[in-house]
């Protein structure tokens, strides 16, 4: 399990070993980056503003010429000749106008960089309105733009323009991962969900924010998770000063009345530090929740739980029709790993091991054998002391029944591959929570059962979100969120995020 300290972030502290210090904004300085380096947050934002006003510039450019060649190159009645006259002139002013839409569209709100769907969203949207603004306006003033020209622009100016985005998110993400740019943040509420999020923080460093004080009407509390306790949610503005932050994250149990959050964003909008609140709705996705405005007060509507809409067909199909195509494109692959296995011992290739699926019904799950023949005789009693993990897990880092090529194919997922089957069987799904052992389930408390309403999945957001490093809690938790949460574009999400997991080979042992 990684230390709280391997956390770069994390080391954001005030310390003789560890001089870290901040700008006027809260931007934390980190200590070992060069003196050039060292910017402002606010600069920080204007520069990364920049490069993402460059990034559609070139994608823009480059839809534009695609567009371009691409109906030059279209068997039309319109000649070369033409195409120059008409065409050419107008690209610069469509290049301008899409900038401004975006801008309208609210592409560049720093809200929106770094982490969701949101960012792109906008940008796709502000792009289709524009391409279409732009066929329409042509057609009413009878401007001889050319059709064929618009329709190669729609089909891939919104690709390429969230494909600029998506490079320099991971740029961001990166520096944001080395310590580079995190925000000094102040964490108020309740010492419980304090912890909770700080362990997420310092998890999830790509998200920048450097918990380095905590603020909480608790008393006889000086440390929650690592983080000093700086004062108190009623006076925040001393609090800020004291942690030296940019930006607070309210937890529960941060504030007594709701209105309260109105009157702190208020103080810290006049002091320009930043606000963020984590609501006691967490676990309840957006796209469940409504809200309606009545009487001055805001009435949030959430939506049932989706654990059933995820049985229906949508989601089975799409298991079907994946599953198969990913069996063929790995059957190569597979072949391969089924000699070698064999060769290595001349054991089986193929360990199957009973797990609990949908509605506690018993299956056989499939894995590449990656373990000693005699691995069984080696009972998990006798290697209880080597656990890394806590709750209901059972996990050893350099477990020494492991053969040599066992580790390699762990470590890259690849003895999971022949789960594709189970797939297809329909006792598992492509995502869901992680298929759990028959003693797993014995210890379950009566909430974490939810597990089990719909089918285990060959990754999910445990997957994604740390792997084998993830605590019991944690791992239930993100498990729970995903059965009340589910949709078919969070399960593509979480398929496209488990490629780039497995290639980190994060978390996996």
């Amino acid at each position: 399990m990684p230390r709280a300290t391997d956390d770069p972030c994390h080391e954001l502290t005030d310390s003789p070993d560890n001089p870290a210090s901040s700008d006027d904004n809260g931007w934390a300085i980190w200590p070992r980056m060069e003196p050039a380096r060292v910017i402002g947050g606010h600069d920080v934002r204007r520069r990364y503003r920049l490069v993402l006003l460059v990034a559609d510039l070139v994608m823009i450019a480059v839809a534009l010429t695609l567009a371009t060649l691409f109906r030059f190159w279209l068997p039309l009645k319109t000649t070369p000749g033409d195409l120059n006259r008409l065409l050419v002139p107008t690209l610069p002013w469509i290049g301008l106008g899409w900038m401004l839409a975006l801008y309208l569209g609210g592409a560049y709100r720093h809200r929106r960089w770094g982490a969701g769907l949101e960012e792109y969203r906008q940008v796709a949207n502000a792009t289709v309105i524009y391409v279409l603004t732009i066929g329409l306006g042509a057609y009413l003033f009878e401007y001889p733009l050319s059709r064929g020209f618009l329709a190669i622009l729609f089909a891939i100016s919104a690709p390429l323009l969230c494909l600029g985005r998506l490079l320099a998110r991971r740029a961001l993400q990166h520096l944001r991962s080395a310590g580079r740019y995190c925000t000094r943040t102040l964490v108020a509420g309740d010492p419980g969900p304090v912890a909770d999020l700080i362990g997420v923080l310092r998890r999830e460093t790509w998200l920048g924010y450097a918990p380095v004080g905590v603020a909480t009407h608790a008393t006889g509390v000086n440390e929650v998770a690592g983080a000093t306790v700086v004062g108190s949610p009623d006076d925040i503005l001393s609090a800020l000063q004291a942690a030296r932050a940019g930006t607070v994250i309210f937890t529960t149990g941060s504030v007594h009345r709701g209105r309260d959050f109105n009157e702190m964003a208020r103080t810290l909008e006049r002091h320009h530090a930043e606000m963020v609140v984590v609501p006691a709705l967490s676990e309840i996705s957006a796209q469940r929740i409504a809200v309606t405005p009545v009487g001055g007060l805001p009435l949030m509507h959430v939506g049932k739980p989706q654990a059933e809409r995820s049985l229906r067909y949508t989601k089975r199909l799409f298991d079907i029709a994946a599953s198969g195509v990913l069996l063929v494109l790995f059957s190569p692959l597979l072949l391969v790993v089924s000699l070698a296995i064999r060769g290595q011992d001349g054991g089986s290739v193929l360990f199957r091991q009973m797990r609990v699926g949908r509605g506690g019904e018993p299956f056989a799950l499939l894995k590449f054998r990656s373990m000693v023949m005699n691995a069984e005789l080696l009972r998990r009693t006798e290697l209880e002391d080597q656990n890394e993990v806590d709750g209901q897990l059972f996990k050893i880092k350099d477990d020494p029944r492991i053969t040599k090529l066992g580790r390699f194919i762990r470590r890259y997922s690849i003895d999971e591959l022949p789960q594709l089957v189970n797939v297809l069987r329909g006792e598992m799904s492509l995502v869901g929570p992680r298929p759990a052992l028959p003693e797993e389930v014995a210890g379950y408390a009566s909430h974490v059962r939810r597990r089990l309403d719909v089918r285990p999945g060959m990754t999910g957001l445990w997957q994604v979100s740390g792997r084998s490093d993830l605590s019991w809690d944690d791992a239930v938790r993100l498990d729970l969120y995903y059965v009340d949460n589910w949709s078919l574009l969070q399960d593509i999400v979480i398929l496209f995020r488990t490629v780039r997991a497995v290639f980190q080979a994060s978390g996996a042992y």
